[in-house]
């Protein structure tokens, strides 16, 4: 075994005292060293270089007449041969790292395909350090652990210097690094880039202008970074765009589910259609998710909906995301998704003893409180009970319930949601469509393949709504008005209320100069207990206007059962159209088609209803 022992003058200490080995010895290179693979050469060569302390790299090579490398040439220091600059003067040097140096190692293969060495220069009129190896370009490298930590740590807006320090202590030091921070800022600058791959740029821009010769409502835009790549995309077709005028109240935005389970980086605007069904509303492909980005994307978006925004959307907790909502919706609710709040409930208190407890707390808090108030009280007492005065994360939802907890939203039209699940199941619409494999190109192809199926399911909806009819369960006449005018899945859930009123009981009444007060009580059961709540209805004779504490007709266009029973109470036999949403009716695309087809023959018509995404064609 061979070791070298040179004292460095630098350093002041020996250095080169670890063995430097190959796969049949431990040795310097030396002529005559054979190899397999040209490769082997090479990794053998820096693990000598580096031991000793200097670079190395691939200088000339050469190949035979069936273009094969049989002879390559590496040369052991970046100084190695002379550089010039012309911009060099005595006032000011312009620093080089070259310095006339003919250290080398050269190698061939013959015809068997194995290497050996054919000429060793080792000579250095320069001082070496190996404690400086790990700076030099040709040992630098991230490893799997530390780019998912820099990718996780940029997406939560952690400045990549202090990502590098946390870094640096984790390895338990610079001098254990194998990577500068240059190198991190590298990676986080090429893993923002859009991933694409060979022609996707062009044959993704290639498709979307033809698809805008097709339609001249189709919307498109690309983002481009300072020197000309594809950073981000956005599109919606003329159908979304319809769709939007008449379903875009109320939007979920969600991009989990195809980052997570395929690596596509999808960022699809999601509502919910007449049926109850989400329906897309334009979608984007994105190269990052922080606020500059996506506060690119939702302007974007705006412009494509002639900028209307949404009264209201539901995100995640995300807080780019939420700092762009700021910027560009400032007038529209944001509400964050309670399904992802809940779900974290077992990892915030999975430590703690009364675990089972406490989650079992929030949700009757969350789900059973009537108003602010009730929530407020019954949160502080939890805190007390638990000792959690102290929890950060508990703080932070508090500061914030405005945006989560239904009693404070209720008011609100959300056409019943409360969750990005609307976006999730837009994004498993995708599945079997796309694979782990999927490229951009490919991905976007078979996304108007998998919307066009999709458009089929619905318009096969609608035929349902047009042709069949739920029967009524009962003789009252306000059935009737909401049967005719309902969508099947809509009225479904009207005779939900009716049927739900066998539960209710008006309680008491208090009769005002212009309206009514009805305290009516509900029974309900909870783990087989039955339970009793009270609300509160007020009822205006006169307007036939009425409104409920539970807020279910604010929230999701229905009329609730504790309604219904003062309704019934007082023999009205229809309700006045504002309570008939247009949102859930069965006929909401014939009146579409009916403001768009005055002065159009019949055949022109027909066609508009067919391809309602082709409908500025059609016209």
């Amino acid at each position: 075994m061979f070791c070298v022992g040179a004292l460095n003058s630098e350093d002041g200490v020996l250095v080169n005292v670890a063995p430097l080995f190959v796969e049949k010895s431990e040795t310097e290179p030396k002529v005559g060293m054979k190899f397999k693979s040209e490769n082997e050469v090479f990794e053998f060569y820096k693990k000598y270089a580096h031991h000793v302390g200097f670079p190395v790299r691939k200088r000339t090579s050469q190949k035979n007449n069936e273009r094969v490398v049989t002879y390559v040439a590496f040369t052991c220091c970046s100084r190695e041969g002379r550089k010039s600059s012309n911009t060099s003067t005595t006032l000011k040097p312009q620093p080089t790292s070259q310095t006339g140096r003919k250290a080398r190692l050269s190698a061939c293969s013959d015809t068997a395909g194995v290497w050996s060495i054919t000429g060793v220069h080792l000579e250095h009129n320069h001082q070496t350090s190996p404690s400086k190896s790990r700076v030099f370009r040709c040992y630098r490298q991230l490893d799997v652990h530390v780019k998912r930590q820099l990718e996780v740590n940029d997406i939560a807006g952690i400045p990549l210097h202090k990502s590098y320090i946390s870094v640096v202590v984790e390895a338990g030091g610079y001098e254990k690094m194998t990577f500068i921070e240059k190198d991190c800022r590298n990676y986080i600058d090429k893993v923002r880039k859009l991933r694409l791959g060979e022609g996707d740029a062009a044959a993704i821009q290639a498709y979307f202008s033809k698809m805008q010769s097709f339609s001249p409502g189709f919307f498109f835009s690309f983002d481009l970074d300072d020197e000309g790549r594809l950073k981000n995309v956005f599109w919606a077709d003329n159908r979304c765009r319809q769709a939007y005028k008449e379903f875009g109240d109320v939007v979920t935005f969600d991009t989990t589910y195809l980052t997570n389970k395929y690596d596509m980086p999808f960022a699809p605007f999601v509502g919910v259609n007449h049926h109850g069904h989400s329906t897309l509303l334009g979608c984007g492909l994105l190269s990052n998710e922080d606020t500059e980005t996506f506060v690119w994307l939702f302007r974007i978006w705006l412009e494509c909906m002639e900028f209307e925004a949404p009264q209201g959307i539901i995100t995640d907790q995300d807080r780019a995301i939420q700092n762009a909502t700021e910027v560009v919706f400032p007038k529209s609710k944001h509400r964050w998704c309670l399904w992802h709040i809940l779900k974290k409930l077992p990892e915030k208190f999975g430590y703690h003893c009364q675990k089972a407890s406490i989650l079992s707390s929030v949700h009757k808090l969350v789900y059973e409180s009537q108003s602010a108030d009730e929530f407020e009280h019954g949160w502080f007492s939890m805190l007390d009970m638990y000792e959690l005065k102290n929890n950060d994360w508990l703080i932070g939802l508090f500061r914030e319930r405005s945006r989560w907890v239904p009693c404070f939203l209720k008011t609100s039209f959300w056409a019943g949601m409360s969750t990005t699940q609307r976006s999730e199941g837009m994004n498993a619409f995708f599945d079997g469509y796309v694979h782990s494999k999927t490229s951009l190109k490919q991905f976007v192809e078979q996304y108007e393949r998998a919307l066009r199926s999709k458009i089929e399911k619905e318009f096969q909806v609608d035929f349902k709504s047009f042709s069949q009819m739920v029967p009524c369960v009962t003789r009252f006449d306000l059935e009737r008005q909401f049967q005719s005018a309902f969508t099947i899945v809509k009225f479904k859930e009207f005779q939900q209320e009716l049927t739900g009123k066998m539960y209710c009981d008006i309680e008491s009444s208090d009769e005002g100069s212009f309206s009514t007060r009805y305290v009516v009580t509900e029974d309900f059961t909870v783990h087989e207990r039955v339970k009793e709540k009270k609300f509160e209805i007020i009822f205006e004779r006169d307007k036939c206007t009425f409104s409920c504490s539970c807020h279910l007709f604010e929230f999701r266009g229905i009329i609730c059962r504790h309604a219904i029973a003062v309704l019934i109470r007082n023999k009205l036999s229809a309700v006045p159209e504002q309570y008939i949403l247009r949102r859930w009716r069965k006929d909401i695309m014939m009146m579409k088609l009916k403001s768009f087809s005055s002065g159009l023959k019949l055949k022109q018509v027909i066609l508009l209803y067919q391809s309602w995404d082709q409908v500025v064609l059609v016209i």
